[in-house]
């Protein structure tokens, strides 16, 4: 209860929403699932068939609950989407055309601070390709990032020329995946952040770039913060960028400050919005993730607790399943889900919520150079002139004029040219 009141009380003193981490004087204890060394060893999927089984089994075997009292998503992911879910989860999805996916790209693993990180690394073949390491959020995975590794490592089977080459980095978050879940406290996004440079630095780079969305974008400003010098830019499709008083404003429901541009007051009705509408999830990750069995133990309880991230992803994908052509599939929606599930990590990803102490959308007093993607559908739309605030170097503003919260995986194309373009004047 404790703990409760002083989260409530430091997200609306902030004006943001402020998880806390660990207590202090948690004991360590040795992680379980670390290597003794820091080698780069391969990495291969291989899912058990008898888990794919227990899966379907489990999905038909739901118990449902009644149907939403009103007809619209105000108290919760409806039941008619859920069902329509079930049931092409149940019959129609293949995970091994997903698996098979992942088998064709070059993944590994290697131990960072008594914890094995799973990582895809594709290089290009291209001369002179620029290092860049993108990390995925919650409930995000890697799978987020698989439409996006051929345009950047080969740009000229896709539209782009020579020079526009990456070396793609994409790692999965501890506790995510196919990487180790610790058993210590303390791995909040400073840490991974940290991890993630020592990563880069393992892999022999001694220049390259960061990109990031959701807890990818907060993982990504802080290694701009820790500034290596091997970091030369950054790239945000989810900009740490609102100006304190306005959050607070919005997070309080509160009229914002007198004066905003249109930009700046659609972003702060964006704001106020997922404030009052989308922060359950978070605040249940936040003070109680081990409560969360349900979504460990119940496939339909972990679909439904990841559908409901926000209001227009949600819409997205509801239109999904009742058979309209979108950014997304219902094969791409399911294969991030079962990933979730097959690597058991319902609760273990829930966890850096509760490790966080850090107000999401404020701005990180990042000094080196940061290109902005500013989609329409994000949670809030960075404004030109808070991104200017935020980042004193910013090298590169854009608003694509389609896509939302998980902008890489619904429109890779606006997002691999927004990449592009944003590094261009760091090569």
């Amino acid at each position: 209860m404790e703990k409760s009141k002083k989260i409530l009380t430091s997200t609306i003193v902030a004006g943001v929403l402020v998880m806390q981490g660990a207590l202090s004087n948690a004991q360590s204890v040795p992680s379980g699932n670390a290597s003794s060394n820091e080698a780069i060893r391969p990495f291969h999927v291989n899912i058990p068939p008898k888990k794919l089984e227990d899966l379907k089994r489990r999905v038909l075997a739901t118990q449902w609950p009644g149907r939403e009292i009103v007809n619209d998503e105000t108290q919760g992911v409806q039941l008619e989407t859920m069902k329509q879910l079930a049931h092409y989860w149940a019959t129609d999805y293949d995970w091994s055309k997903c698996e098979a996916k992942l088998k064709a790209l070059p993944q590994f693993m290697t131990n960072i601070d008594g914890v094995d990180i799973h990582f895809i690394h594709v290089r290009s073949k291209q001369k002179n390709a620029l290092p860049i390491i993108v990390t995925h959020g919650w409930p995000g995975s890697i799978i987020e990032q698989l439409k996006i590794i051929g345009p950047l490592t080969d740009p000229t089977a896709y539209g782009g020329k020579a020079e526009d080459a990456f070396d793609v980095v994409i790692p999965s978050i501890p506790g995510y995946g196919f990487s180790g879940i610790p058993t210590t406290t303390g791995w909040d996004a400073p840490r991974i952040a940290n991890a993630w440079i020592v990563l880069m630095k393992r892999l022999g780079y001694t220049k390259f770039v960061a990109q990031g969305g959701d807890w990818g974008a907060l993982i990504t400003d802080m290694m701009a913060v820790q500034a290596p010098p091997e970091l030369i830019g950054i790239h945000t499709n989810m900009a740490g960028a609102v100006p304190v008083d306005i959050d607070k404003a919005a997070f309080t429901g509160t009229p914002p400050p007198a004066g905003l541009s249109a930009d700046e007051q659609r972003a702060y009705d964006q704001l106020a919005f997922f404030y009052k509408h989308g922060l359950a999830y978070a605040q249940e990750m936040g003070n109680r993730p081990q409560t969360l069995y349900g979504i460990e133990d119940s496939p339909i309880g972990l679909a439904a607790w990841i559908l409901d991230h926000d209001a227009r992803s949600y819409e997205l994908i509801t239109r999904v399943f009742a058979g309209k052509e979108e950014g997304l599939t219902r094969d791409d929606i399911l294969d991030n889900i079962t990933l979730y599930w097959l690597t058991n990590t319902g609760v273990s990803s829930a966890r850096l919520y509760w490790e966080n102490k850090l107000a999401f959308f404020a701005p990180k007093h990042v000094t080196i150079p940061v290109a902005v993607s500013a989609f329409p559908d994000e949670i809030y739309t960075a404004p030109k002139s808070w991104a200017e605030q935020a980042y004193p170097k910013l090298i590169y503003y854009n608003k694509p004029n389609k896509g939302g919260h998980f902008a890489a995986w619904e429109q890779p194309k606006l997002f691999v040219d927004d990449v592009r373009a944003g590094f261009k004047s760091l090569r």
